[in-house]
């Protein structure tokens, strides 16, 4: 089971603009998911 940790982050107002735009064309269900992807395709590398 994959325990999930609540955190909390300060974004620049465009970065957070940029999330939204992402959830509302789509490409994510919401900003949490999207910050979660952008991590987990990050620390692929």
């Amino acid at each position: 089971m994959i325990v999930i940790k609540l955190i909390s982050v300060n974004l620049p107002e465009s970065y957070l603009n940029m999330l939204e735009n992402l959830v509302v064309a789509g490409r994510f269900p919401n900003r949490s998911e999207a910050i979660r992807v952008s991590i987990r395709d990050l620390i692929k590398l």
